[in-house]
C-alpha cells in the first residue's frame, strides 16, 4: 500500500515536495526483500476490489492515518488502478492517493511495481495470500515496508497473529507493527 497524501490548500506545496522526495527514494526500488518469495498462482481478478489495512510498519506517507483502505481496479492500459485512502482521526481529514501498478514478472506471480508519482516505482510483493483472497501479507522492496490486509475491516485475532508470526519468520520487525483503527470511529467512506 505505498501511498502519499493528496491535499489541497496551503499544505499542497509541502506535500508535493515530500512526494517528489519520496519518489526519488523509491526510484528503482522494485525489488523484493532477500529471503522472501511472492505468491504464485496469483489471479489478479480475484485480488481486485477493496482491502482494509489491519496493520503496517510505520512510514511517513501513512503516518497518523487510520481507517486505511486500498482499492484495486483494472486500467485501460492493462495495469491496475490503485486508490489508497486513510483518515487522520485527530485532524478529521481524509488523505487519498491514486497510483498505478504493473506486473514485474509473470502475471500469475504476486509481484508488482506501483507508482504514485511520475515514472517512479516501488515494489509491491504479495508474500502470503489465502485461497479465498480474504487476507494478504504484503511487503515493499525491503523489510521497511509491510502490510497486513483483509477484505473486512476486522480480522480474526488468531489469523492476524499467524500473519505476524509469518512476518517474524521472514525477519520483518514485527514488534514495530502498528495496528490500524478500523472501527466505528472511522467516518463513512
Amino acid at each position: 500500500m505505498l501511498t502519499s497524501a493528496r491535499i489541497s490548500g496551503k499544505k499542497a506545496g509541502k506535500v508535493a515536495g515530500f512526494m517528489a522526495f519520496s519518489s526519488l527514494v523509491l526510484t528503482g526500488c522494485t525489488g523484493i526483500p532477500d529471503g522472501t518469495e511472492p505468491v504464485t498462482g496469483f489471479e489478479l481478478n480475484r485480488y481486485l476490489g477493496q482491502w482494509y489495512e489491519i496493520a503496517r510498519l510505520d512510514h511517513s506517507f501513512e503516518r497518523d492515518l487510520d481507517c486505511v483502505t486500498a482499492s484495486y481496479s483494472l486500467r485501460d492500459d492493462g495495469g491496475v488502478r490503485v486508490i489508497n485512502r486513510g483518515y487522520n482521526l485527530t485532524e478529521q481529514e481524509w488523505n487519498e492517493a491514486e497510483g498505478r501498478a504493473y506486473f514485474i514478472d509473470d502475471e500469475n506471480v504476486g509481484r508488482l511495481k506501483v507508482s504514485f508519482f511520475g515514472p517512479f516505482y516501488g515494489g509491491y510483493n504479495i508474500l502470503e495470500l489465502d485461497n479465498d483472497y480474504q487476507w494478504a501479507l504484503v511487503s515493499g522492496p525491503n523489510r521497511d515496508y509491510l502490510w497486513i490486509l483483509s477484505r473486512t475491516p476486522t480480522m480474526d485475532s488468531a489469523q492476524k497473529e499467524r500473519l505476524r508470526q509469518r512476518a517474524t519468520e521472514l525477519n520483518f520487525p514485527t514488534d514495530e507493527l502498528i495496528d490500524v483503527v478500523q472501527d466505528q470511529t472511522c467516518p463513512e467512506r
